[in-house]
């Protein structure tokens, strides 16, 4: 997914270079996710990057992997609903941007954000997860410890997992503010605050779907659109809630399965230096080559 407008990043983070060579975080996901066996990426956008995206990227990666780009766009929604869509400035959330690519996606498939770097742990975990789960109801979510994801400059927005054994039984989306020895997490859905320990499980939007997910996606979305125009307009439609909503009815099963690689990201400007010295940190252990395409 990688149609967001980084708002708090103050630019597109999805084409900001961290790399020594002008690499981009999308560069090392796709690295790790070919490492693990994957064969095609859909790399989802608004229409107007998709040029940037094919000179940078997409030149660097179309001889080493199947590359399909999905369009996420403000007037992509019921036609009834389209009035909406002039007193909108933001596309309509994670799970539009999933729905934008049902009719080039054939297959199970792994959903990540093109802005977070999950490292090969994660893909390796995934991918094994698709290979050995017979069971279309049966999902995964890749989560990271909160404290892992945090940022020094700021809150972050995570998806708090709450576990019953090694199933999530929900994810609650939320704003994340890091203290000494605890969290303090505020649900974007409800407003309701609570604490968390810094170990809790998070969900960086990295899921593991079967391909019966996108029915539900596009019931949901339906349903999204027929709450009132002013709910509509302050609203996301987040693929957490309706990964929580299948949870809660009993139709799917979600596996937390904890990454044990180095999450990285950049929600702030101020984030940007670190996650380079990390980059060049894990090039000089050899995790990845200097020149990654080469």
């Amino acid at each position: 997914m990688a149609a967001g407008l980084g708002s708090r990043f103050g630019g597109l983070k999805q084409i900001e270079p961290i790399g020594p060579n002008g690499e981009f975080i999308i560069d090392y996901s796709i690295y790790d996710a070919i490492r693990a066996g994957f064969d095609k990426v859909v790399i989802v956008i608004k229409k107007d990057l998709e040029q940037a995206f094919r000179e940078t990227i997409g030149k660097r990666i179309e001889d080493k992997i199947n590359v399909v780009y999905a369009y996420q766009e403000i007037g992509d929604i019921l036609e009834s609903k389209r009035y909406l869509v002039e007193k909108r400035k933001k596309p309509w959330g994670t799970l539009q941007a999933v729905l934008a690519a049902k009719d080039v996606v054939e297959g199970d498939f792994v959903v990540i954000n093109a802005d977070d770097f999950y490292g090969h742990d994660a893909y390796f975990k995934a991918s094994n997860f698709l290979s050995d789960s017979k069971n279309d109801r049966e999902y995964a979510c890749i989560s990271y410890p909160c404290f892992v994801t945090a940022s020094k400059f700021g809150s972050v927005k995570r998806g708090v997992c709450f576990l019953n054994g090694d199933n999530i039984e929900k994810i609650v989306e939320s704003k994340i503010d890091l203290y000494d020895n605890y969290a303090l997490a505020e649900s974007l859905v409800d407003g309701e605050k609570f604490q968390i320990k810094l170990d809790t499980p998070v969900s960086m939007n990295m899921f593991v779907f079967k391909n019966n997910f996108f029915h539900y996606a596009e019931e949901y979305f339906e349903d999204f659109f027929k709450q009132s125009d002013e709910v509509v307009l302050d609203s996301e439609a987040f693929l957490p809630e309706l990964v929580k909503l299948k949870i809660a009815s009993g139709e799917i099963v979600l596996k937390n399965i904890v990454a044990n690689s180095k999450w990285l990201g950049i929600t702030y400007k101020e984030d940007l230096d670190e996650l380079k010295t990390s980059i060049n940190d894990l090039i000089l252990k050899g995790e990845y080559p200097s020149s990654l395409w080469e």
